[in-house]
């Protein structure tokens, strides 16, 4: 059963940086391309970026493509998501995900609890 931890969100103004972290346990990491997606309040759950197993080949939504970089550690289980130019329509829950391929819907099968960002004008 796996289980995902994400931490690092926080209350920031417009124009910071924030890095957002999953430590993944209870899988086999490598084996599992993961995925960050976001939900706003009033909104459905949307897209953020994959990483995929193998070659860590990334995926961008365009609404952050330029601000965001998603990265993983297969030593240590974690994906992270540095988030610069942060803007106010990026608050949300921030999920992390895991599953077979990497797919920017959220059809997978795990999914950690969330955190929330809010950025301030």
């Amino acid at each position: 059963q796996g289980l995902l931890v994400e931490s690092g969100g926080g209350l920031v103004q417009a124009g910071d940086s924030l890095r957002l972290s999953c430590a993944v346990s209870g899988i086999t990491f490598n084996e599992y391309s993961m995925a960050w997606f976001r939900q706003a309040p009033g909104k459905e759950r949307e897209f953020v970026a994959t990483i995929s197993r193998g070659d860590s080949s990334t995926n961008y939504a365009d609404s952050v493509k330029g601000r965001f970089i998603i990265s993983r550690d297969n030593a240590k289980n974690t994906v992270n998501l540095q988030m610069n130019s942060l803007k106010p329509e990026d608050t949300a829950v921030y999920y992390c995900a895991a599953g077979a391929l990497a797919l920017p819907v959220p059809n997978y099968p795990y999914w950690g609890q969330g955190t929330q960002v809010t950025v301030s004008s």
